[in-house]
């Protein structure tokens, strides 16, 4: 029987062969996520420089100081600040890419980070810095979910995994980049205008760089026909065909597709067999941002919470910040090998057990080793989860429902701010590792228990 005409998009993408075109569509996409990832990486970069300028005081803070009560440093509501505007953002937009376009929202989340942040760095207050790390984060909520829900909609089923590795390495290209100007500027002062300013504009400007640079990405090829858009459907996927027989010569034939039916509703991510999914990952998520980002986001005072300077815990971090972009990549050798599943669990295993031996270490070279060791199990952590999640709904509410899981991360990360400055304060980087280690088993039960499986199958398979 013949495919109908919204099946036959999406059984064309998945029988393409691995090729250079959908690898440069995936590059363009992957590069919303540099800026993210500098922005979200900067967060813990700069907070010496923040602290060194005086904006953790009381008289800074203003209101936000009545936190300090809850041995919570200023540093923390640094963090929470950007992670609460991006579950606000996460849960209020989450509908955005499925009514209006994967690509729409692209231009849009990038201007409202450039503008938002570029303001922050001219900010003389703390309280006034939070506040405008508040209302960034709710413009670029929506960004890695879009991310995610295209590249899910665009690699074919057999290199999902790969693509996803691939996306997060050039992402991640970011972090020794922030690493590296937060070392050499932090510490400065250019004729009274600190040095961590110039981190954060860089990172303004660079959004730009990128915005222009992604203007020839087409919009997603299965959220078009979902949308009765037929005609711009097929002339998407007939371009990329033409690319790709460029390539590698005559296509295969095209097999069997699925055509997705539903109502497209939020109440549809409650129902089977959504509504299991849509619970798994949203403990998930709010668990596993505590080791993600309880480490990422607080290198540079981990160290110097173990006895390292202010410049060279900069430096030290920079060094462990460089394994960012080689953890994707090793991960692309079992990306599409190894059950999705079995791949967060094993990377949320080892999160825990080098976290806890980081904290243990006195000397300088070991704990750099574990933290590259740490830094590279969430780097596998991540590129599997963003991959799964993305994989568990279909396209009609995909960027709606992998939108309000992954809130719930954001909302723990705004907590962790909080947790991680109070576990530092109460026990050291033992007690925040301890705390890190829990919420990693957590993990590991939902997701080994109650996680479906998604390798090699078609996105509307796994759906129906």
């Amino acid at each position: 029987m013949a495919n109908t005409p919204v099946a036959d998009i999406a059984a064309r993408l998945d029988r393409l062969p691995r090729n250079r075109h959908v690898r440069w569509l995936v590059t363009l996409i992957s590069l919303g996520a540099c800026f993210e990832l500098y922005d979200l990486f900067l967060t813990g970069y700069i907070v010496p420089g923040l602290n060194k300028s005086g904006m953790f005081t009381a008289a800074s803070l203003g209101p936000f100081s009545v936190l300090s009560g809850l041995h919570v440093q200023g540093a923390g509501t640094f963090v929470f600040a950007l992670f609460a505007g991006l579950f606000v953002g996460t849960i209020l937009l989450g509908w955005m890419p499925d009514a209006y376009g994967r690509r729409t929202m692209f231009t849009y989340s990038l201007l409202w980070y450039s503008v938002c942040t570029f303001i922050m760095a001219f900010m003389n207050s703390g309280f006034w810095i939070d506040i405008w790390r508040f209302i960034a984060g709710i413009g670029i909520g929506i960004e890695l979910v879009n991310i995610d829900t295209y590249i899910s909609e665009l690699v074919p089923r057999r290199d999902r995994g790969r693509a996803f590795a691939f996306n997060q390495f050039v992402g991640f290209c970011a972090v020794p980049v922030v690493a590296f100007l937060a070392w050499r500027l932090v510490p400065t002062n250019f004729n009274g205008f600190d040095g961590w300013r110039w981190v954060v504009i860089i990172g303004s400007v660079g959004a730009i760089v990128i915005w222009w640079l992604r203007r020839p990405l087409p919009e997603s090829p299965r959220w078009l026909a979902r949308h009765g858009r037929l005609a711009e459907a097929e002339a998407a996927v007939s371009t990329i065909e033409a690319h790709v027989q460029a390539e590698a010569g005559p296509l295969p034939p095209v097999g069997d597709g699925i055509e997705e039916t539903g109502d497209a509703s939020f109440s549809e991510i409650w129902q089977p067999p959504y509504g299991r999914r849509t619970i798994v990952m949203s403990v998930f998520n709010f668990f596993q941002t505590y080791g993600y980002y309880g480490f990422a986001a607080w290198v540079p005072t981990l160290l110097i919470a173990r006895g390292i300077h202010v410049t060279q815990s900069l430096e030290f971090a920079f060094i462990i910040a460089i394994a960012n972009p080689f953890g994707p990549l090793l991960g692309m050798l079992v990306a599409d090998r190894m059950e999705r599943k079995w791949q967060i669990v094993c990377a949320a295993i080892l999160i825990g057990v080098f976290g806890l031996i980081f904290s243990a270490q006195t000397t300088e070279a070991m704990l750099i080793v574990f933290g590259v060791l740490i830094t590279l199990s969430n780097n596998w952590l991540s590129f599997s989860f963003h991959n799964y999640q993305a994989e568990l709904f279909p396209t009609r509410i995909r960027s709606r429902a992998v939108g309000f899981v992954y809130a719930w991360s954001r909302l723990s990360a705004a907590i962790s701010g909080l947790a991680i400055a109070f576990f530092l304060g109460l026990g050291g980087t033992g007690a925040v590792f301890i705390f890190i280690a829990v919420c990693m088993l957590i993990v590991v039960i939902v997701i080994a228990a109650f996680g479906p499986r998604t390798r090699l199958l078609a996105l509307e398979a796994i759906s129906r």
